[in-house]
């Protein structure tokens, strides 16, 4: 369980006074909220809105983490283009537009515009436009660097100076071991300097005129085969989804999962031995390089309704990461620890990642991974249950980390889910020990019961943890949100819960207090409890996975009021932020005419909320599959928190399905797999 997630903080040491001549030190991360990130995994392409690359930051092309090209400043007769617009055109491109005076001009109109398309795979296409009235002569200079170095050195302010550079071809190319960059330029420039890591060319646009120039970015590994010159950018495997499209009376549902959908493409990792098996990376820029289990297995579960293939792909990815035996560790999948708040020192990603697979597995078998697919699975599956068994302790607790962390609320959740969805897929599947963990669940929601819950004068609250002594750690957050993730049984059933009815209602009461609903979604720690920060990862950021999950728990339970509040947060959120959700925002309380604040330090894109936005919104129309038994059934909220509602190209059984959900809450299903058995 060693190692640390991208978000987890080392205690805190004492302050040191810095000397005069000291070279700076590092301080974390950089600021990302105002950036544009173009995302094409494993390519990325950083700048600011104005879409000059300076140099300086993240500002960069990248690959594979290494920033192949960090500087690409333009010029024409020697100024910049005054910045116009600069936006997102896909999770892969971005487009930005200037404007440019030249010497010919009268008033304060410019008659020349300059359009950049950037591509996140290496493209960068500059296109001139002149309304002058007469010929224009101009000098455009592209002004080009790098210092080839690793996007983890440089986020945290440590890059490389720029490396020197040498004129190749028709373009430039710069040396580092074990790396090269070159950029080529079409057409060829007229001059290259390659001390000054400069491009030039001479253009003439006539009245009405366009002129065009387009530089590409490669790198060259020594002892590889270089690609051939004027390769076009390479064509990207299809998602592991159909197409899935929303409409309805809020046409923001449509923009966010169009959105997120474009999300989850760009971040799309496949196995380079076996190409057939994709996963989704936890987020860019500072998620990109390596699995991060838990947010995969997440991103795969919540994407259910889209289709089997992420999570077939995702499964076979991690079971191949499962850690051998003998011994305590055999069957857990292995995580970074994270950090989790003020109050609770940081929790084991392996934990939640092997709790969490049988969970998905019994899921994608509900909603049609055939049988074929599900068999090879199976052993990982009772590796991860049997891990559960031996790590659990003699009440059937779950320390988070194993064995000395505190026992979590949320970890007993994963842990009840996983025995009793792992049951049924036993059960199923001809394999022993599906009555063993039906009996071990029931013993452990007995004992839950009464150790994980707090009585007040407010009707009491769930208990976030207890501690390794059994003292309670009672912070109320939106862990407790997975209280209510049962996961899905037969005949479009949920599982029992850990808490009893009446406790649950008093848990939907707090997710829709104002404590804990921040307008904008669900604050990670309540407002009103020690140590709150808007800003803080999980100390009262509202993080959309969480959101989500309460959402879809509070939708199943009946509780719609509260999860029509923190859906429709979420969605003025997502407006906001251009309908691609960063994985947190600040938990400020929502005011009239107030916009929600970014998070210096998000992921933008970022898997879970991406994933948790298709889940949020799928939750609405209330299909629960049972492929197995040949059957699917309907059942949305009856008060339509959102309105009338439709998707179409959803997928159960792998055949496209379609729904729809009036304004009264009913549900019809407009198109699904010949054989399916269709209830509403």
């Amino acid at each position: 369980m060693q190692g640390t997630a991208a978000h987890a903080q080392p205690a805190a040491r004492p302050a040191v006074p810095r000397r005069p001549g000291d070279a700076p030190r590092p301080q974390g991360p950089r600021p990302v909220h105002t950036a544009l990130i173009c995302v094409a995994l494993p390519a990325l392409a950083i700048s600011e809105e104005h879409g000059q690359l300076t140099g300086h930051g993240l500002d960069g092309f990248y690959r594979n983490g290494r920033r192949l090209l960090a500087r690409c400043v333009l010029r024409v007769d020697g100024a910049e283009p005054v910045p116009l617009q600069g936006r997102l055109v896909d999770a892969g491109r971005a487009r930005f537009v200037g404007g440019l005076r030249t010497a010919a001009d009268e008033g304060p109109d410019p008659a020349v515009t300059v359009e950049r398309v950037r591509d996140a795979e290496g493209v960068e296409r500059v296109t001139l436009r002149s309304a002058a009235v007469r010929e224009v002569r101009l000098r455009v200079e592209m002004s080009l660097g790098t210092d080839l170095a690793d996007l983890g050195l440089i986020a945290h302010g440590t890059a490389a100076p720029e490396l020197p550079a040498a004129v190749h071809g028709s373009g430039l190319r710069w040396t580092a071991p074990g790396l090269h960059t070159v950029v080529t330029a079409d057409p060829p420039p007229d001059d290259a300097l390659a001390s000054a890591g400069l491009l030039c060319w001479e253009i003439r646009l006539p009245p009405g005129g366009t002129r065009g120039i387009e530089l590409r970015v490669r790198p060259e590994v020594p002892g590889r085969p270089r690609p051939p010159e004027g390769s076009r950018t390479r064509t990207r495997a299809p998602a592991p989804w159909g197409d899935a499209q929303a409409d309805g009376d809020d046409p923001r549902a449509a923009a966010l999962l169009a959105g997120s959908l474009d999300d989850l493409r760009a971040l799309l990792v496949r196995d380079p031995e076996i190409p057939g098996d994709a996963h989704v990376a936890a987020g860019a820029p500072w998620r990109c390089g390596g699995l991060a289990p838990a947010e995969a297995l997440w991103a795969a579960r919540m994407t259910l309704p889209l289709g089997v293939r992420l999570a077939a792909g995702t499964l076979r990815t991690l079971a191949r990461t499962q850690l051998p035996g003998p011994g305590p560790e055999r069957g857990r999948i292995p995580g970074a620890l994270r950090h989790t708040g003020a109050h609770l020192p940081p929790g084991c990603t392996g934990i939640e990642a092997t709790l969490l697979f049988p969970t998905v597995l019994a899921e994608a078998w509900r909603w049609g991974l055939p049988s074929q697919e599900i068999e090879p699975l199976l052993p990982a599956a009772e590796r991860c249950l049997a891990w559960l068994r031996s790590a659990a302790d003699d009440r059937g607790y779950l320390a988070d980390p194993v064995p000395g962390g505190p026992y979590r609320c949320e970890v007993q959740a994963h842990a009840h889910r996983a025995a009793l969805l792992g049951a049924d897929l036993l059960a199923a599947h001809g394999r022993s020990g599906a009555d063993e963990w039906r009996t071990w669940a029931a013993g452990l929601r007995r004992r839950f019961r009464e150790d994980f819950w707090a009585d007040d004068r407010g009707g009491g609250r769930p208990v976030t943890a207890l501690a390794p002594d059994g003292e309670p750690v009672p912070h109320l957050g939106c862990a407790a949100a997975h209280l209510l993730d049962t996961g899905l049984l037969g005949a479009g059933e949920y599982a029992p819960g850990l808490l009893d009815r009446p406790r649950t209602e008093q848990l939907a009461r707090l997710l829709g207090s104002p404590a804990l609903d921040s307008g904008w979604g669900l604050r990670s720690l309540g407002a009103k409890e020690g140590g709150h920060n808007p800003f803080g990862h999980r100390g009262g950021a509202v993080r959309v996975h969480e959101t989500a999950v309460a959402v879809a728990g509070l939708a199943a339970a009946g509780f719609e009021k509260e999860a029509g509040s923190l859906a429709r947060g979420v969605l003025d959120a997502a407006e906001t932020f251009g309908h691609r959700l960063p994985e947190m925002y600040a938990g400020e309380q929502r005011t009239a005419g107030s916009t929600p604040l970014p998070h210096p330090a998000a992921c933008r894109p970022a898997a879970v909320a991406a994933a948790g936005a298709v889940h949020l919104l799928t939750a609405f129309a209330g299909v629960r599959p049972d492929v197995p038994a040949g059957g699917v059934t309907v059942r949305p909220p009856g008060s339509a928190p959102l309105g009338a509602l439709r998707f179409t190209g959803l997928r159960v059984a792998e055949q496209p399905f379609a729904v729809r959900v009036s304004r009264l809450g009913l549900g019809m299903v407009e198109e699904a797999a010949d054989g399916l058995q269709l209830g509403v």
